[in-house]
């Protein structure tokens, strides 16, 4: 092999994928032994985490990603889709103006509570007991973030989001079986009735998932990668439902209702 040709094979390196004529094997496995032997939450573990779970790690991981499907038009990322459906782009432009707008303030908050979870099991790791690595972790967060902590209240849920108990006795079930810990389900109630103490504070979606995504060892950021992942869903299915309904050029508003105008006067 010429340098020439041995540098543009090393242009790109990767150990996801095995891929040449004749065949496509991901991290080893063929992917003719994968399809039909393994679940779709499995293979997204595969494929970011470098093995296959067992089946009761995929359905915790699984639990997670159900959860976070859609939360509704007035979303962000749900409202960019079914506006781009409008707009007479394609349903993948649609979907991708709606996963586009996941970012640190709607979408980033599971990403955010994991490194607050990670940070608490530092300080744990370090010799501080659960309470007292809670309080310099949140105070470590509000020093840093302010006083808004990710994952925990919720602007239409109150005083409980419906799917963060569920997810929580997910986690404890899967705790009791051996499957994971159950240390971060510790940490992050721990972490609500530290916050609870002034006033009722429930854990949301992103607090609960959060967990799942620590327990089974994802990095903060995959907790991000995954709930797009998970919300993609609820942003096709939106974005096809628009398409069917019709309409264009829908923006934010009716028509009838025009933006405030509080610039200089006439």
């Amino acid at each position: 092999m010429t340098d020439d040709a041995q540098a543009i094979q090393q242009w790109w390196r990767t150990s996801i994928i095995d891929m040449a004529p004749g065949r496509i094997a991901f991290r080893g496995h063929a992917v003719e032994d994968l399809i039909g032997t393994v679940s779709f939450p499995q293979m997204i573990w595969l494929m970011t985490a470098g093995r296959v779970p067992s089946d009761a790690e995929a359905a915790l991981l699984e639990a997670a990603l159900v959860a976070g499907v859609d939360h509704g038009p007035q979303a962000p990322s749900i409202a960019a889709a079914r506006m781009a459906a409008t707009c007479g782009v394609g349903l993948n432009n649609a979907m991708a103006s709606g996963v586009n707008m996941l970012g640190d303030v709607h979408g980033g908050a599971g990403e955010q509570c994991a490194a607050l979870y990670y940070d608490i099991a530092a300080r744990m790791d370090a010799g501080q007991g659960l309470d007292d690595a809670v309080q310099d972790g949140l105070d470590a967060w509000r020093a840093a973030n302010g006083k808004i902590v990710s994952g925990f209240g919720h602007r239409f849920h109150k005083p409980v989001d419906p799917r963060a108990p569920r997810l929580m006795a997910l986690v404890r079930d899967a705790a009791q079986a051996g499957t994971v810990t159950g240390r971060f389900a510790d940490i992050g109630e721990a972490v609500q009735a530290n916050l609870g103490q002034r006033a009722p504070l429930a854990m949301n979606i992103d607090g609960a998932t959060a967990v799942i995504f620590c327990e089974l060892g994802f990095a903060p950021p995959l907790a991000r990668g995954l709930f797009c992942l998970s919300r993609s869903v609820g942003i096709l299915a939106h974005a096809w439902e628009q398409m069917q309904q019709g309409g264009r050029n829908k923006g934010p508003m009716p028509p009838a209702y025009l933006p405030t105008y509080d610039g200089d006067a006439p």
